[in-house]
């Protein structure tokens, strides 16, 4: 029987499916579209835009003044500087034919700087946030190079105290003492001939917020940061109820003392505590109580643990209406002089005491040094591990007892 379709029509209804070896390689990347592809997206259009109109702020930094993006308006106005406008007008009303070079800007810029920073009022605390959208995270200043240097200059040169600047300059005495050692390693740099990232400093100087050095007083304009900060005590974590008389002042010393587990005072001390015959801030020797091996101090008041505890007694001559300011500003370096001296004299007297223990003895090129020990109860504590005066050490004794099995080391009970 003759077949009823014709091969030709046979063949126009079979479909092949493309592979690797009918089609080349860039007729499967082709993209077969009638719609024409767009140069640049929706976004990066807008982006464009807004480098052309507000972001051209931030093409240059603001001089004598930080440049974030919170300080600005949507139209890319400064907020602070509303009504502070040069009576020229701004660059953005300037005709096309007035246009200037680079250079011409720059030195425009130049000519004006002092001028700018006169008119343009400080950073708020809303110019300090950065980033828009984290109100907790604000721009902390740092230390301008001139203060840097003038900081440096009256510890090394000088000779003064690091308390005493600190109180002079504003600047918490941990910061002294690293600019002190900073400032020393850039010097020692220099001699040696080593190169210093000035440029970046200089980036970063003109990004952050700066704390700068009035060159009439020698004294920054405001203060850095707070220098009598204290961290909270661990024992002052948990809440104690204690009760106490109604016929007796409750004060700091007390306070602490019931904090560390310790007696109250005897009535004597406590009446000049009250009457302010003994005054706080000059209690400086630690008390230890506690059985021997389990000793532990008695937490101060604040006004004796704070960094510069003389500033209470500056305070206090501020209110004597009697003294002048040089008075008291004299009275508050003998005070400083004093305290000085005597932490000198206690420091000279521990290290006389560390020399005394120590042997020494010369062996050609060499000098052996021998420090005498006791090995019995009184020198490595009741633990073993030094915990008396004069131990062995940490390293020494008997072995830790820290992975050996059986022992607990979950906590058992909670001394407060």
């Amino acid at each position: 029987m003759p077949p009823r379709l014709s091969p030709s029509a046979v063949s126009l209804t079979l479909t092949t499916t493309p592979t690797i070896h009918t089609h080349c390689k860039s007729c499967f990347q082709r993209a077969f579209s009638s719609t024409p592809s767009l140069s640049q997206t929706k976004l990066r259009e807008q982006f464009w835009l807004w480098l052309r109109g507000p972001g051209e702020n931030f093409r240059h930094p603001l001089p004598g003044s930080t440049n974030y993006l919170s300080a600005y308006d949507r139209r890319g106005n400064l907020i602070r500087g509303r009504g502070q406008e040069p009576s020229g007008g701004s660059a953005k009303e300037k005709n096309a034919e007035d246009a200037m070079t680079a250079d011409e800007e720059a030195l425009e810029a130049a000519a004006t700087e002092h001028e700018e920073e006169y008119k343009l009022p400080k950073e708020t605390l809303d110019d300090l946030r950065p980033f828009p959208w984290n109100k907790q995270f604000v721009s902390q200043s740092i230390l301008s190079e001139d203060l840097r240097n003038e900081i440096w200059e009256r510890v090394q040169r000088q000779g003064k105290s690091v308390r005493q600047v600190s109180t002079e300059m504003g600047v918490d005495m941990r910061r002294v003492a690293a600019v002190v050692r900073l400032v020393e390693v850039e010097r020692r740099m220099r001699t040696e001939g080593k190169s210093l990232a000035i440029p970046y400093a200089r980036a970063i100087h003109g990004m952050v917020p700066l704390t700068t050095l009035n060159p009439t007083t020698r004294l920054p304009h405001e203060p850095h940061e707070s220098i009598n900060d204290l961290e909270q005590h661990p024992l002052t974590f948990p809440q104690i109820f204690y009760p106490t008389s109604e016929s007796r002042a409750f004060n700091r010393t007390d306070a602490g003392r019931v904090f560390s587990g310790a007696p109250r005072l005897p009535d004597e001390q406590e009446h000049a505590i009250n009457d302010g015959v003994h005054e706080a801030w000059q209690d400086s020797k630690a008390e230890i109580i506690g059985r021997p091996g389990h000793t532990r101090t008695v937490l101060k008041p604040a006004d004796s643990r704070i960094p510069h505890p003389h500033l209470i007694a500056f305070e206090k001559d501020k209110m004597d209406r009697a003294l002048t300011p040089l008075e008291r500003r004299a009275r508050h370096r003998e005070r400083l002089a004093r305290d000085e001296e005597r932490r000198r004299a206690v420091k000279a007297k521990l290290q006389q005491e560390e020399e005394s223990k120590r042997t020494r003895i010369d062996v050609g090129r060499w000098q052996l040094v021998v420090t005498e020990v006791q090995s019995t109860r009184q020198g490595t504590g009741l633990d073993g591990r030094g915990s008396g005066k004069g131990a062995v050490g940490q390293r020494y004794g008997v072995p830790s007892q820290e992975r050996k099995k059986g022992q607990v080391k979950i906590p058992t009970k909670v001394e407060v």
